[in-house]
């Protein structure tokens, strides 16, 4: 894709300017012709699939449906997202339940093929949602090439304005929350929490995250980032550190570098 965004500042100054100049940069994203072509394809060739093996069968249809949940790295890995797609969501047996990253659940949620006798497929507006999702993702993918931080940002804006105002309980937004890598990442280093967090028992990294979160925000809720106050805030801990650790980082080699020269 010959799309590169404008991305001239790291951390909290880079992403000011993303948010500033967004509606600009998404309209010249849109208008590339391999996005175009990517689209067109989509919406002519989508109503005709009516399974799983039909999907994975059509490289260029799986490629956007992947690209919409940002499983796009399972391209070549058919029979596992067509066993995902044919198990669907409703038996708790399903590989979609079993697996920690909720896309997968999320992908199968959506194209219907193991919950219902006719798939989402053939839903007027079907297309339509999948192109969005689309669109999104591959936005913050072509921003991830310039500065992965922005593109967890980004992630971490639109993942968590639909997981906030959900109907579950706190405890499951969490869990999803800690399923979601690029979300963990943000919630992670916003929080200051070591990279080894990852490695504890599930219900002492739900504990801690709770407790951290209240200490930063007041509220150990994630349904409190569905105000955008609280978002950007939590977005703004989490770049603020991603780049006074790159830093602190960078600082750390160049001196134990000039160390071993002086020595």
């Amino acid at each position: 894709m010959s799309f590169s965004p404008v991305v001239p500042f790291s951390g909290y100054s880079g992403w000011a300017f993303l948010k500033r100049t967004l509606p600009e940069q998404k309209e010249a994203f849109q208008a590339s012709a391999t996005l175009a072509r990517d689209e067109d394809y989509f919406r002519a060739k989508i109503g005709s699939i009516q399974t799983a093996e039909d999907l994975v069968s059509d490289h260029r249809l799986l490629t956007v449906a992947l690209g919409a949940f940002g499983l796009d790295d399972d391209i070549n890995n058919r029979f596992f997202i067509k066993k995902v797609l044919k198990d669907g969501t409703l038996d708790s047996s399903a590989l979609g339940n079993k697996l920690a990253d909720k896309q997968y659940l999320a992908l199968s949620a959506s194209f219907g093929f193991g919950d219902s006798a006719i798939p989402s497929t053939q839903n007027p507006g079907f297309a339509d949602e999948i192109l969005t999702a689309y669109q999104d993702r591959q936005f913050e993918t072509a921003v991830g090439e310039q500065d992965e931080n922005l593109r967890f940002a980004l992630n971490a804006e639109r993942e968590l304005a639909v997981l906030a105002s959900r109907d579950s309980s706190e405890d499951t937004k969490w869990f999803t929350v800690m399923g979601n890598e690029p979300l963990r990442q943000v919630f992670e280093k916003a929080l200051g929490l070591p990279s080894s967090f990852a490695t504890l028992d599930l219900d002492m990294q739900l504990k801690t995250l709770k407790a951290k979160t209240e200490k930063a925000f007041g509220d150990s809720s994630v349904a409190q980032f569905s105000d955008p106050a609280n978002l950007d805030d939590l977005v703004k801990k989490f770049l603020i550190r991603s780049e006074a650790m790159a830093s602190f980082s960078s600082t750390s080699g160049a001196s134990i570098a000039l160390t071993l020269l002086q020595g």
